[in-house]
């Protein structure tokens, strides 16, 4: 059944050649025991491994059943030291960090057979061997001789024809030495035994055949021509590690080394924990926008004015790399280069708006762009807005707005279309112009409720005498008893104020309820002055029709909108809201297109787009340190590859391929990589509570800042398990393409 023809094996060394076999040609049968002696140096091992498939010889051929080994590639000696040889060693090569009885298992893993049968099979060896009551214990509570037969039960449980023993007695005493040929023996009653040793008498005692070397030649071979096999053939079946026995092996490996994985994964989490930090902090602020949005921005309303206005290059900020200029010739920009889109607001339009659905909005408010001359008697003196430098601003009529918004300070929220209120900033601050305007002392402590009742009027445009031959023309002279007495009569009614962390904490001003505009309208649309404006041509006095528009509305003399604001009944139905007006402009084309302003959007955009790019800058800065501790991973594996060397030998022995001793390395790498990254996020949730109240106090009126969510918390640990997968590929690789034979005599 094994045959060998004119084998040589020969060690080069520079320019130096070591023959450590020189034309050996033997034949062996299937049960027989075999002793090879020799000195020390003459090859006894060198044969026994090239008989194993440890090591290649340099010519000649091993025949296995009539087939030929020259041509046998890498897995058909993995396949062939699995399936067909069981190597007994001097110093036993068990694996320290897992039980005898998963020693014993190991080789029919590689096998494929399942756990059930291999277990009932390693325990039955085991039983052979008188060791049933060891099966759990690690090789370092176990006796020499008991060692030596947990070797013998390993090469016996996958069933080979060739059991291999390399001076099996050579760390034994006597009487254990035999105990362990006494069981030897047996066994050569039913397979072939070949037996390396130096020990003549054990030879002579134990052996049916014994062979001796003598520098790389056989000198003495006592042949029994009785036991020579018939040519059959060989085919055995392909090995392959299954990739949970590789995890199982580099777990158990790393328990017993836990204090330097521990720490070795906590290295590896310091860049998971930057990396989950700043996506945890990101998450927390896109939160709080969410909410501020939801809370704050929702009350925004959406806009839609006669003259939206965009640039042709885009934003001002940033430009595209296929976008950039890099001649040195100038580029100006005039009116052309404006894109002017007027948005056409017409009846039709306006009962569109009217029809969208009550539930969706909570007021629609239309502008007309009226800049009411606001006048104040105080003591037979008439103070009015222009002169005073005060500019009367509309209010929101939405009351969900208002009250979002705004916190009554004194009086009433406005009502009437007459009604008029002060709004003050957060600090109470008001432009002293107003608290003049109101005849008051603005040196003076002055209390909101003293505000409260002052009574204004607006002029109607006849009665102020305007001449449109110098737009800029002092109103001075021109108000008198009448202006006052045929005016709009306001009362204020209210003072407001911004409230804190709102979006109008910097707002105050004098401000007039929307229905004004429908009052004014109505008061001078027929007047003069609208006549004389829409008399004038442009280019007479108004450089473009915009700016003719422009003064038409000042002066109440459009009863069209200017501006419309939609105020979405709540933050989920501004969606609905959108979809209705978009679908106004289905089938139009773009110039007769209805542009909206989404403001609360806009908002929301910038600062999501601003924390979105400091996260990603942040990201990078804590992926590097992520980068350098994989790394150190990948050279943790590394030592771990040198300390495991004997191990990769045996795994080799028992015919492992060296894409199954890579897997082993991986597994490990990806272990420390899966705790590093379970780790990083475990502390990053420990981190999250302390962090989160110390910003509490630092930002007010933020909640939970540092949040990590879920799928963030797996994606990074699963990022942590690729890192440290990548870094251990060289490592992997290096340890599979050790010498086996050089492995298995390492720390020898």
């Amino acid at each position: 059944m094994l045959e060998l023809k004119d084998i040589r094996k020969i060690y080069q060394n520079g320019d130096v050649e070591t023959r450590a076999l020189d034309g050996v040609s033997l034949t062996f049968g299937n049960s027989e025991f075999v002793a090879v002696l020799g000195p020390s140096g003459c090859g006894k091992t060198t044969l026994l491994n090239i008989i194993g498939g440890l090591d290649r010889y340099t010519s000649g051929d091993l025949v296995i059943n009539g087939t030929t080994t020259k041509d046998f590639k890498d897995r058909e000696w993995d396949a062939y030291r699995n399936h067909s040889v069981g190597f007994v060693f001097q110093n036993y090569n068990l694996i320290h960090h897992i039980s005898i009885l998963e020693n014993v298992e190991l080789g029919m893993t590689l096998s494929g057979v399942s756990f059930e049968e291999r277990r009932r099979k390693a325990i039955e060896v085991l039983t052979k061997v008188g060791l049933e009551d060891q099966l759990y214990k690690k090789s370092s509570q176990l006796s020499g001789g008991q060692k030596q037969r947990v070797a013998i039960a390993r090469a016996l449980a996958n069933d080979p024809d060739i059991i291999l023993a390399d001076e099996p007695t050579g760390a034994l005493d006597s009487v254990t030495s035999k105990g362990v040929m006494e069981l030897i023996q047996k066994i050569a009653k039913e397979k072939l035994v070949i037996m390396v040793t130096h020990n003549e008498d054990i030879a002579n005692s134990y052996a049916n055949r014994i062979i001796k070397l003598k520098d790389g030649q056989v000198i003495e071979n006592e042949q029994d021509p009785k036991s020579v096999e018939k040519e059959r053939g060989y085919h055995p079946n392909a090995t392959a590690m299954k990739f949970s026995t590789a995890i199982k092996l580099s777990f158990t490996n790393l328990k017993t080394k836990f204090g330097r994985t521990l720490i070795t994964a906590f290295a590896g989490s310091i860049g998971i924990i930057g990396v989950a930090l700043v996506l945890a902090i990101s998450n927390g602020f896109q939160g709080e926008l969410s909410s501020l949005e939801e809370e704050t921005l929702s009350t925004l309303p959406i806009t839609i004015t006669e003259f939206p206005t965009t640039f042709r290059g885009g934003p001002p900020v940033g430009v595209n790399d296929d976008q950039y200029n890099d001649t040195n010739v100038f580029d100006p920009i005039t009116e052309d280069d404006l894109i002017e889109h007027t948005n056409v607001i017409d009846d039709d339009y306006l009962n569109y708006l009217e029809n969208i659905d009550d539930k969706f909005v909570s007021s629609i408010q239309y502008s007309y762009g009226i800049r009411p001359l606001m006048i104040f008697l105080d003591n037979g003196e008439y103070y009015n807005t222009f002169d005073e430098n005060i500019m009367p601003i509309e209010l929101s009529n939405s009351d969900a707005y208002l009250e979002g918004q705004f916190s009554l300070e004194a009086g009433e929220y406005p009502t009437e279309a007459t009604d008029v209120v002060i709004i003050v900033d957060v600090l109470n601050r008001i432009d002293a112009n107003i608290i003049r305007f109101l005849g008051l002392d603005p040196n003076a402590n002055i209390d909101f409720n003293q505000a409260i009742g002052k009574t204004i009027r607006v002029a109607n445009n006849d009665d102020i005498n305007l001449d449109f031959s110098n737009l800029l023309s002092s109103f001075v002279s021109r108000v008198d008893e009448d202006t006052y007495n045929n005016g709009i009569n306001l009362t204020v009614v209210g003072v407001l104020k911004g409230v804190a962390d709102g979006l109008e904490t910097e707002t105050s001003g004098l401000y007039y309820n929307d229905g004004l505009d429908d009052i004014f309208i109505e008061n001078n649309i027929d007047s003069d002055v609208c006549a004389d404006l829409s008399s004038t041509e442009i280019g007479d006095l108004f450089p473009d029709e915009r700016t003719k528009k422009s003064f038409q509305h000042m002066y109440g003399c459009i009863d069209t909108p200017q501006l419309i604001r939609i105020y979405p009944a709540s933050f989920d139905e501004k969606d609905e809201v959108l979809s209705y007006l978009d679908e106004y402009n289905i089938g139009l084309s773009e110039e007769d297109q209805v542009i909206y302003t989404d403001l609360a959007q806009q908002i929301s955009g910038l600062l999501g787009s601003v924390i979105s790019n400091v996260s990603l800058v942040l990201v990078a800065f804590a992926a590097v340190s992520l980068v350098v501790s994989s790394i150190m991973i990948g050279i943790i594996t590394y030592v771990s590859v040198l300390e495991r060397t004997k191990e990769i030998g045996i795994l080799r022995s028992l015919g492992a391929r060296k894409k199954d001793i890579s897997r082993v390395f991986n597994a490990e790498s990806s272990i420390i990589g899966f705790f590093a990254g379970v780790l990083g996020i475990s502390i990053t949730f420990i981190l999250s509570f302390p962090l989160n109240n110390l910003l509490k106090e630092q930002l007010t009126g933020f909640g939970n800042i540092v949040i990590l969510r879920a799928d963030h918390a797996l994606y990074l640990i699963i990022v942590s398990i690729s890192l440290t997968f990548i870094a251990g590929l060289i490592p992997a690789r290096i340890a599979a393409n050790k010498d086996p034979v050089k492995a298995l005599r390492h720390n020898e």
